[in-house]
């Protein structure tokens, strides 16, 4: 088995973390590049991450967040926010800072920025939010697979209130809406029903179809 099947073997959603330790500042950089390097559609990155230490902070969310007390005993959160609709001005930033980093502009690049400009702003704020939400869901998924490559422990969440986190966070001045949660810290000795159970997932040939 290879060390990447290895480390999605190792990691679970870690039910109970150690308050007494914390993720070095070299492991967080490593999981939130993983996040800036992730693919995202017409690589726009529709979403920021809020890397949330401040314990009182954090405090504030537990009750918003199904009283899951990862969020505070971990020693970072980080708060997946999407964009709550596209502009073209969010869109025209990311165009013209490819235009800047590969130093000169493509026909078919302009043409496509133009083609984004002329539908994603007309369309309803809702159907743009979700679609931003669907790319931080992406970038979720390399944070998963690099916690795991680093032995960091973590625990992504949807059962919170999102519009008490938005407000907790000030997000919604921000033209942001929070997603999906995902504390970081490392599994507690004892008191985690879930660290020793089997993982179980779906036998592959019910979870895989070949068409050939």
């Amino acid at each position: 088995m290879s060390e990447l099947l290895q480390d999605l073997q190792w990691r679970y959603a870690t039910k109970k973390m150690d308050p007494t330790k914390a993720v070095s500042t070299e492991n967080v950089d490593f999981i939130l590049e993983a996040i800036r390097l992730s693919a995202s559609s017409s690589g726009l990155q529709p979403y920021d991450v809020i890397v949330v230490t401040n314990p009182e902070i954090r405090a504030q969310i537990v009750p918003h967040a199904w009283n899951q007390q990862q969020i505070s005993d971990g020693s970072h959160l980080l708060v997946f926010a999407a964009w709550d609709n596209y502009t073209a001005e969010r869109i025209n930033t990311m165009f013209d800072l490819v235009n800047e980093k590969r130093g000169f502009k493509n026909e078919g690049w302009e043409n496509y920025r133009q083609m984004l400009l002329n539908t994603y702003p007309s369309r309803d704020p809702e159907t743009n939010f979700q679609h931003a939400a669907r790319q931080a869901y992406i970038g979720l998924g390399s944070a998963l697979i690099a916690a795991a490559e680093m032995k960091v422990d973590s625990t992504p969440m949807e059962g919170f209130s999102p519009d008490k986190v938005d407000e907790i966070l000030g997000l919604k001045e921000r033209g942001l809406k929070s997603v999906v949660l995902l504390p970081l810290g490392y599994r507690a000795d004892e008191g985690d029903w879930l660290v020793n159970l089997e993982k179980v997932r779906r036998p592959t040939d019910s979870f895989i179809t070949q068409v050939s």
